[in-house]
């Protein structure tokens, strides 16, 4: 049974995101949208409601082949520089909270419950946030709809078949990821994204 994915966090043992992912509705568009460190961007852009035989053309897009070709580039204008930035900012403070949630149910688990006993998951009426911690205290967190089972395997498998050999076993990767540097590498990003929308 397919399940909707809606985020996906990585923090290491000092408390910080390093990696974070977001999927935006199917409703809206099947593409992913990347946050981190450095910030937000948009992958691809949703397909046009209609065919490109179908799309209405322009002088623009069908250029007179004997003309010369004008490329402008354009400045981002200092609204787009703010709505990036509060993006940006929003994206952070999400992980913040996610981190504070989790640390704080993890904790609480183990003070009622003993040592043995480890948080997993915990579910509202609008998501489900699975939670996977591993031996070097790297935490792992995904947020899906609410109706999903436990995703404790998954993340267990995004840790040992896309973190382990693609972060860990590359030589570009630094040992510590200050600000989420060398964790943002094609490979894991495709091969998150794949292992991701084969849930989807």
């Amino acid at each position: 049974m397919p399940i909707h994915v809606y985020s996906f966090y990585i923090f290491d043992r000092h408390t910080e995101c390093i990696y974070s992912k977001k999927w935006l509705p199917r409703a809206t568009s099947s593409a992913p949208t990347t946050t981190g460190a450095a910030g937000t961007s948009t992958l691809t852009s949703p397909p046009p409601s209609r065919p490109q035989s179908q799309q209405p053309t322009t002088a623009a897009s069908h250029p007179h082949p004997h003309a010369p070709s004008t490329a402008t580039t354009t400045a981002p204008t200092p609204a787009a520089a703010a709505a990036a930035a509060a993006l940006r900012k929003r994206g952070d403070d999400d992980a913040k909270l996610i981190f504070g949630t989790v640390f704080s149910l993890r904790n609480m688990v183990r003070k009622l419950g003993g040592d043995d006993d480890a948080f997993i998951a915990y579910r509202t009426a609008h998501y489900k946030l699975h939670y996977y911690e591993t031996p070097t205290n790297l935490r792992f967190a995904m947020l899906t709809e609410p109706g999903a089972l436990s995703m404790r395997n998954v993340l267990h498998q995004i840790y040992i078949n896309l973190w382990v050999e693609y972060v860990v076993k590359n030589p570009l990767s630094p040992v510590e990821h200050k600000g989420g540097e060398g964790v943002r590498n094609e490979m894991f990003e495709m091969g998150l994204d794949k292992f991701i929308r084969g849930l989807m």
